[in-house]
Parts: C-alpha cells; structure tokens; sequence
C-alpha cells in the first residue's frame, strides 16, 4: 500500500511549482517584450539608413551638371567629371558609395573599387543586396541600396545608385540583441529568485493553517478519547456485574444507576464538547446568522453573576458588579436609559461573560475576590471632514487567583490550549476527570468577541490574580 506524501515534502512540491510558473510566465513576457523592443530598434536603424541613403541622392542630383550633348542639339547629358568630382570625398567619410550609369545601365563613374555586378533598376525604397563575386571578399557582403532614375522631361539621363554597408545595421542590432539577451537572462533569474521567495511567503499561510488543523484534529481527538473510554469501561463492567450477579439485586440496582449516572454525566460533556466545535466552526466559516437586537449589558452581567454567585459562595469568594456611571446632566434621558445598552446576541454574550467570570472562580482561591466592572467610553473619530461619535461598553473581569505565566499569554486563546493541564485534569478519580474543562472556553470568547468587532485583551501577574478586558462597540457594523 503506498505511503500518503509527507506534508513538508507536498508543501516543497506546491512551493516549487508556483516558483516555476512565476518564471515560466515572466520569462514569457520578457521575451515578447525583448522581441519586440529589438523589432522596433532594428526597424528604426534600417529607416535611418534608408533616410540618409535618399537625403545623399537629393543632394547629389542637386549638383549633377546637365549639358547637350552637340550645339544646338536637344539631347542631354550628364558632365560626370564636373558632377562627382566634389562628391567623392564627402560620401566616402560617411561609407556610402555612388555608382552612376547611363541611360542604357553602362557604368560610367563609382567610388567602389569593384564594380558590383548587380543589375541596374530603380528602387527608392530601399533594398538588401548581397555581393560576392569575384572581385569582392570570399564571404558575402551585405548592402544597402538606393536607385534612383534621373530625369529631365521626358529624357532619361542615368541611374544614380548610393550603396550604404549592411554592418551599420547588424552590428548594433546584434550588440543591442546581446544586451537584451543577458539582460532577460538576469531577469529571469532575479524573477525566480523572488519567485521562490513569495511562494515560500504564499505558502506560509497555508502550513500554519495545517499545523493548526492538525493541532486541532489532534486535541479534539484526545479530548474525545477520554470520555468514549470511559463510557466503555464502565458499560463493559456494568454487563459483567450483570453476569456475575444473581441474588444481590437491590447492591446490583444500586451500582447499575451509579454506572448509568456516570454514563449519563460522559454523554452530556461530549455533547458540550460536539456543540462547542460546531460553534467555533459555524464562526470560523462565517455562515452563522445570529440576529442582532439591542442588549442591556448590565441586566445581562447581573443575570450571569446572579448564576455563578452560588459558586462563589461555596468557595467563600466576594462576587461582586461595579457600573461606572460617566454620564453627565447634558445626557438625554433616551440615551441615560440606554446607556449601558449595544447591539448584539444576547446568548452568546451570555456564554462569553460565563465562561470568563467561570475561569476567574474556578482559579481564584478561596476567600479572594472576583469583581466585574461595567463601564461605557465615549469618542469619536473623522470621517471624509465629518466628525461622528464612537462609543463603547468596556467589562473588567478581575480576580485574585493563581494567575497566568507570561510565555503563556500568547497562547491563552488557542483551542484546547491549557495553561496547566494538571490544574485541570486530576488522576483517580472519574468524578473529577469527566468535570474538567475542554480547553475551549477561552477560545469561544474570542470567537464571539471577534463576532461583535470587539477586543479582548488579558493582563495577569503570577500570584496576583488575572484581568480580563473585554471592549465590544454599542452599534454593530455588518
């Protein structure tokens, strides 16, 4: 059966498959950019030359000396020692050759010192010519050439042929193509590296959600390991009293309810445990639609304490409400009324307070003080020029107890994270273990905290006690 792929090794893998692509398609378009760049270069060398080659022509038929060829006779000719003879000099330092032929395509004057043997024909537009005959070197040459037809009337005097060499063009072309070369080539490599780089960055994400789904899966399944067991355990002892009993049927009775009492006690804290990962779920995923409606925060506390207060008594601890009363007399009366009153969900409120001022009893010894205080801020922000105000209910949940280490703080909102699990799992005794907590308390508060765009920070000293802060907005923003 073959072995599932490590996830460091699969996490590599998407890794190096997301660097190459980025390369692959950077390089792509690089490479159509280059192209085109060196076409366009290329393109603008070879009008240059074509340009100059035609600004050398009309230069050169300005000065062409026209004559007749008789006295009195109406056919022309071209004087070709008077016309080239201050021509030769100014084309040369420019590597640009002339050739001049009669009106039959006789070479009558060049600068070259080979002729070339390329038929005569009129071309303005510029052409690529190779040469390599006899007279020239054994590798072709490359030329540029412009014909033109002179004519006076209706007379054809000759071809002016202006030669310009080829390497003026390849020369910088390939210089600009090797410069291009080298420079997509190094970019492709800083590309890659960067490529690599955030992919790597891209992928952290997603291995610390796995480690966390991990984690996650891992926790919850010791968690459910420990109550299923006992389940099993005490079902497989009770079918073998069972057995084992015939005549002791009021002792039997009376252990089968102890079993069952138990088995029923299992049930319920796996229930609370299923129903507390459906609800970090549904958070989580963001398809819960919990409906908003105004809660008066300090009506829900005194519900809340009013819950834990038998508790609090049974440890000989001072449970205790404090509302800090900021109005003043410029206060409206609707808003005196509702002065301690926000939008939100009044269950998950009072799950969140309750499993906050739990901790605080449950860690505090006895005779110490857990206290709540109530208080609203006020403020205000700038928006577009516009001042609006901003208030906010803020619940300080302190207690006396045993406090919280520093290098645990970070992690105070994990799920199933505890502090000290031996202060919450105790050994020999099934009674206790199965009235332990999950470890998700904490993080259901942060969850329903974040559900309302509130804060929860804690500050705590070792020996001293812990502080819970809980700031939450009066007016909901969807």
């Amino acid at each position: 059966m073959p072995h599932a792929p490590c996830p460091l090794t699969m996490f590599q893998a998407t890794r190096r498959r997301l660097a190459l692509w980025y390369t692959a398609v950077t390089a792509v378009l690089l490479l159509l950019f280059a192209s085109g760049v060196y076409l366009y270069v290329r393109s603008t060398l070879v009008e240059r030359i074509d340009d100059t080659l035609n600004h050398v022509v009309e230069i050169v038929e300005r000065s062409l000396v026209i004559e007749p060829v008789n006295s009195g006779s109406e056919t022309l000719r071209i004087n070709v020692e008077a016309s080239f003879r201050d021509n030769a000099d100014t084309v040369e330092d420019d590597h640009i050759d002339l050739e001049w032929f009669s009106a039959t395509g006789e070479l009558l004057w060049s600068t070259l010192s080979t002729p070339l043997n390329i038929p005569i024909h009129g071309n303005r537009t510029g052409e690529t010519v190779r040469v390599g005959n006899e007279g020239w070197e054994k590798s072709p040459v490359l030329l540029r050439q412009v014909t033109h037809r002179v004519e006076f009337g209706r007379q054809v005097l000759g071809y002016l042929r202006v030669s310009h060499p080829w390497f003026e063009v390849t020369k910088p072309s390939r210089q600009f193509m090797l410069d291009l070369a080298i420079g997509t080539w190094l970019m492709v490599i800083s590309v890659g590296a960067s490529g690599w780089f955030l992919s790597g960055k891209a992928m952290e994400p997603v291995g610390d959600s796995y480690q966390r789904l991990k984690q996650f899966t891992a926790d919850a399944s010791h968690e459910l390991r420990n109550p299923i067991t006992l389940i099993q355990t005490n079902v497989q002892v009770a079918l073998a009293d069972l057995e084992l009993a015939e005549g002791e049927a009021a002792t039997t009775s009376l252990h089968y309810r102890q079993q069952l009492k138990l088995v029923e006690r299992l049930t319920q804290r796996l229930g609370r445990l299923v129903n507390d990962l459906l609800f970090l779920a549904r958070q989580d995923s963001g398809i819960s639609k919990d409906n908003f409606s105004s809660c008066p925060l300090d009506a829900l506390l005194m519900e809340v304490l009013e819950e834990q207060q038998l508790l609090a008594t049974e440890k000989k601890i001072n449970l205790s409400l404090h509302l800090v009363d900021s109005h003043t007399e410029e206060t409206s009366p609707e808003l005196f009324e509702n002065w301690f009153t926000l939008l939100g969900n009044w269950d998950q409120l009072v799950r969140l307070f309750t499993n906050l001022i739990g901790n605080a009893l449950q860690y505090t010894p006895s005779g110490g003080r857990v206290n709540v205080e109530l208080a609203r801020l006020e403020g205000s922000d700038r928006i577009s020029g516009l001042r609006y105000s901003i208030a906010q209910l803020q619940v300080k949940v302190s207690d006396t107890g045993v406090g919280i280490p520093t290098e645990s703080l970070p992690r105070l909102f994990d799920r199933f994270y505890r502090v000290d699990p031996a202060r919450t799992h105790t050994t020999g005794n099934t009674a206790c273990d199965i009235s332990t907590g999950s470890g998700l308390g904490l993080a259901i508060a942060y969850a329903i905290v974040e559900h309302h765009q509130g804060q929860i920070q804690v500050e705590s000293s070792l020996g001293k006690g812990t502080t819970f802060t809980v700031t939450l907005p009066v007016t909901f923003e969807s």
